[in-house]
């Protein structure tokens, strides 16, 4: 213990943490001691002159208390890192008196009742991380007085209520994790105002609404998720803007109309994600602008039209989607540039004409789906030369002929589906294929030559 003549301060912090020490150990070990020096307690750092407690980090300690509320008596603190623990109970609302706190973590932990108001009040704060938890209610608009805040990170919790519009005002704000809660109500068109955000993160909610063409401001963004929710009405042209967009992702959703032309401006994009949403019209031949695409997912809308030729440009894609909409015309044989594609799902449409040989050139594909079209013709030969194919489907179509003696090479293939289309003949002996429907197909396998 400091001498109380030489440094009131410090005897307070000590008095503080020892007040506080029971109830947040639970069974864990402190080894804070009123005959040790505070210098060498657990996870307290001291600084200043005259010193005082300036961090507090127990992280991954085990502890299984509560927060104690005489923690909001360290008026030096700088940092309080509890995160990893199994602290349980609420969060105290003196903690708000920490007037000189930067950072404030207390992810994954059992936490629950309401974020405290009164954390509004920390103007110093940069990083507020309260991840991972039970924590339930609104989100406090008062934590749009945070004007230093660079992260908010309230992911995995059990919100509820409407997102402030308030937290707009956090202009140094840099990523905004709010995904994994159950909260309501629309988009702030007050994000728009997140000049420096890099990271917006609101996936896995129940907001409504339309998106705010406001975002489409955020010149710095290069992640903006918000898959899962119940967003309705048209994509934002204005989301083009977004010339520092990495991954884009609006999937199951209630969205509708057609998918912006203006996408194709999205220079940086590697992901691109529309799944499951009420999408309409065609396929923007400016998406073969992308140059950085890697994923280009657009499945189980009603997308019309043709699949336009100039996908075939996006010479960095891996995995092209579009199974389960209303396409029709025939398939480009531009296809057959990607070299790097390892997944091309092209069923559950209404796609005609032969299947490319060009199909054949994929010599990275993993995954070949065409099932539940109207493709007619034979099956090329060439799609023997994809080494690398473990799923092929090209079930429920219209190909007559039989199954090309070249596929005996396929030898990573473990799923093959013909049945449902006019094939003849036999199945070439040494086939591989662990799965298949070639009983469905009514096609056996080529008798053996007897010499």
């Amino acid at each position: 213990m400091p001498d109380p003549s030489s440094n009131q301060g410090l005897v307070g912090d000590c008095a503080a943490l020892m007040h506080g020490k029971d109830a947040l150990r639970g069974a864990a070990s402190l080894n804070w001691e009123y005959d040790k020096s505070i210098t060498a307690w657990d996870g307290v750092s001291v600084s200043g002159v005259p010193q005082r407690v300036s961090r507090l980090n127990l992280a991954y300690r085990s502890l299984a208390g509560g927060i104690p509320p005489e923690l909001g008596n360290l008026s030096n603190l700088t940092r309080l890192i509890l995160s990893g623990n199994e602290l349980s109970g609420g969060i105290p609302p003196e903690l708000g008196n920490l007037s000189n706190l930067q950072t404030l973590q207390l992810a994954d932990n059992q936490l629950s009742g309401s974020i405290p108001p009164s954390l509004g009040k920390l103007s110093n704060l940069t990083h507020l991380y309260f991840f991972g938890n039970e924590l339930s209610g609104g989100i406090p608009p008062e934590l749009g007085n945070l004007s230093n805040l660079t992260h908010l990170y309230l992911s995995g919790n059990e919100l509820s209520g409407g997102i402030p519009p308030e937290l707009g005002n956090l202009s140094n704000l840099r990523s905004l994790y709010l995904y994994n809660n159950q909260l309501q109500g629309s988009i702030p068109p007050s994000f728009g105002n997140f000049s420096n955000l890099t990271h917006l993160y609101l996936y896995n909610n129940q907001l409504q609404g339309s998106i705010p063409p406001s975002l489409g401001q955020l010149s710095n963004l290069s992640y903006l998720d918000l898959n899962r929710n119940q967003l309705s009405g048209n994509i934002p042209s204005s989301i083009g803007n977004l010339s520092n967009l990495v991954i884009l992702y609006l999937s199951e959703n209630q969205l509708n109309g057609g998918i912006p032309p203006s996408l194709g401006n999205l220079s940086n994009v590697q992901e691109l994600s529309l799944v499951g949403n009420r999408l309409s019209g065609d396929i923007p031949p400016s998406l073969g602008n992308l140059s950085n695409l890697q994923r280009l997912h657009l499945g189980n809308n009603q997308l019309q039209e043709s699949i336009p030729p100039e996908l075939g440009q996006l010479s960095n894609l891996s995995h092209l989607d579009v199974y389960n909409n209303r396409l029709s015309g025939s398939i480009p044989p531009s296809l057959g540039n990607l070299s790097n594609l390892r997944t091309l799902s092209l069923s559950g449409n209404q796609l005609t004409g032969g299947i490319p040989f060009e199909l054949g050139n994929l010599s990275n594909l993993v995954y070949l789906i065409l099932s539940g079209n109207e493709l007619t013709g034979g099956i090329p030969p060439e799609l023997g030369n994809l080494s690398n194919l473990s799923r092929l489907y090209i079930s429920d179509n219209l190909l007559n002929g039989s199954v090309p003696p070249s596929f005996r090479d396929l030898s990573n293939l473990s799923w093959f589906y013909l049945a449902g289309n006019q094939l003849t003949g036999c199945i070439p002996n040494g086939l591989p294929g662990k799965y298949n429907d070639f009983v469905d197909a009514d096609l056996r396998f080529c008798a053996v030559a007897t010499p």
